[in-house]
């Protein structure tokens, strides 16, 4: 980055766990974005679990604050923005804490345990308009998806046939893996699996400005108890796998189209595999981290149909020093998110639409649908969703 005055954000982290753990290894990989000019310094930590934290003393020399309370991080006058990672019971807690000792805030979704505390969290944002929030979501960055995005603002499609978007793991596949707290109905809300993966599976079509008109969904809590690791069994009272069908509408246009959202703890052949199809008239594309290097389309003009598969490569949103030619993964992808959060953050606009980071906005749309899937379920009936 010869030439380029780089401005560093110091970052406070609450929640020093796995998505903590990811964003400080992208902190420490910083030099391998080529031209970005705005970095992140991790110098505050926080978590009730000591060993946690721990890792991040040891591993990074920045880190000058070490705490169990996440009221001594916030007070913390060099801290300029936060990034929390907590269960979903505590987001309207800590997340207007966090807004109100004037921070900025890269939030986990799905920004509070239902519509009530997502309602809150707005209005602490609204209270405080000149802070920056944005929330976790790094799937989208794959260089596939970001050439989707493009594809979506041309308007390639024609007229869109149908959309499908979905996350689907097997984590939970073993009936006798321990209960942890997203399986607990207190911590983890009633969305469950919508509320841990959901906003994920939303992510591009949010932003394409494709939102569902109604919702019919499907809800299942295949297993019903787990060990409690006291040696008896714990009640899961949660939802372990989601579908959601819905008829979604492009902007200004008043034909509707069938969209389904997918949502899976419990997915058979599956690892951690987030997908999105678009399937239009003129052209249909695909994308499925099972394979996160290529990107299917099929152009129709008459005659025969045919996908074409595209190496994609590391055809990144923010340059990176790796060569077009070399593959991407998931850790690239964090980085990704983490550049487009902070170039954000600092310049209040993005290289380009589908290149940024989920809006607050955006985030709240995902409770009136999941709100609405509940109430979906429950009925066995379709439900509208206000526009």
């Amino acid at each position: 980055m010869k030439g380029i005055r780089v401005k560093t954000v110091r970052f406070g982290i609450i929640g020093c766990g796995l998505m903590g753990r990811e964003f400080a290894s992208a902190a420490a990989r910083w030099p391998h974005l080529a031209d970005i000019d705005v970095r992140p310094e991790i110098i505050a930590v926080c978590d009730t679990n000591k060993s946690l934290t721990e890792w991040f003393h040891k591993n990074f020399g920045s880190v000058k604050q070490v705490t169990t309370d996440y009221q001594e991080l916030l007070a913390n006058p060099k801290v300029e923005s936060v990034y929390i990672a907590v269960p979903h019971n505590l987001h309207q807690e800590f997340y207007c804490a966090a807004l109100d000792a004037g921070k900025d805030l890269m939030g986990e979704k799905p920004f509070g345990i239902d519509k009530a505390a997502c309602d809150a969290i707005l209005a602490c944002i609204e209270k405080h308009p000149e802070r920056f929030v944005r929330c976790s979501s790094e799937f989208p960055f794959a260089p596939a998806l970001q050439r989707i995005g493009e594809m979506i603002e041309k308007k390639v499609f024609g007229t869109i046939l149908e959309v499908n978007s979905g996350f689907l793991h097997s984590s939970d596949m073993n009936p006798d893996k321990p209960i942890n707290w997203k399986r607990m109905i207190e911590l983890n809300g009633e969305y469950g699996v919508m509320g841990d993966l959901g906003l994920h599976a939303c992510h591009m079509f949010l932003r394409a400005g494709w939102y569902p008109k109604n919702v019919r969904a499907i809800l299942s809590n295949v297993v019903k108890n787990r060990p409690d690791g006291k040696g008896g069994r714990a009640p899961c009272k949660t939802w372990d796998n989601a579908t959601l069908f819905c008829e979604a509408q492009q902007p200004d246009l008043p034909d509707m189209f069938p969209m389904t959202i997918k949502t899976q703890r419990i997915a058979p052949g599956q690892k951690n595999t987030w997908y999105f199809e678009v399937l239009g008239t003129k052209v249909s594309a695909r994308f499925s981290t099972k394979n996160i290097n290529s990107l299917e389309v099929m152009e129709y003009a008459g005659g025969e149909q045919a996908w074409e598969r595209i190496d994609m490569g590391h055809e990144t949103t923010f340059k990176s020093i790796t060569g077009g030619i070399f593959e991407f993964g998931f850790s690239d992808a964090i980085l990704q998110m983490w550049a487009a959060f902070v170039y954000e953050r600092e310049h209040r606009s993005l290289p380009k639409k589908f290149g940024g980071c989920i809006r607050a906005d955006e985030v709240a749309f995902t409770h009136k649908l999941f709100t609405a899937a509940l109430e979906s379920n429950k009925k066995r009936s379709t439900v509208a969703l206000d526009s």
